[in-house]
């Protein structure tokens, strides 16, 4: 999928959404982390890491022919957290929390209200696909509180 295509996919996200965020595209996520896009609560801005997206994209559904439905996706799922009313409230709770289990529920419920807000964003022949991607996206919260408890 040529910048093109990615940026028209994201611009029509971004316009159905009316969401103000700032958007910006790079390759490669800095950090240790798998991630294919972040927010960032203090700049209103969502990055996008094409090529991690591409890789879990392919360890997924081991295909890239679903490439712009994964993007869309997981830009959804990013402005759900920026639109998220309840993520300044959840992001004090988490940096006043010291129980790791606890911690981890309210990742877990952040992560839910984004997934939620993706789920209006995304259309309906593609919750099936979104299901799958959510389920990847979860396990290891709830294998964390499985852990833990």
């Amino acid at each position: 999928m040529k910048d093109l295509q990615i940026k028209s996919v994201v611009d029509q996200i971004l316009i159905q959404s009316g969401s103000s965020v700032k958007v910006e595209l790079e390759s490669y996520f800095p950090g240790e982390r798998f991630a294919g896009g972040k927010y960032n609560f203090a700049s209103h801005t969502i990055t996008l890491y094409i090529e991690e997206i591409k890789d879990q994209c392919l360890q997924i559904f081991s295909s890239l022919d679903s490439f712009e439905d994964y993007l869309a996706v997981v830009f959804a799922h990013e402005i759900g957290h920026a639109e998220d009313s309840q993520l300044a409230d959840l992001i004090e709770q988490m940096d006043a929390c010291t129980n790791d289990y606890t911690r981890t529920g309210i990742a877990l419920n952040i992560e839910n209200n984004a997934w939620d807000y993706a789920r209006m964003l995304t259309p309906q022949k593609l919750h099936p696909f979104m299901d799958t991607i959510i389920h990847y996206s979860l396990q290891p919260y709830y294998e964390a509180l499985e852990m833990s408890a």
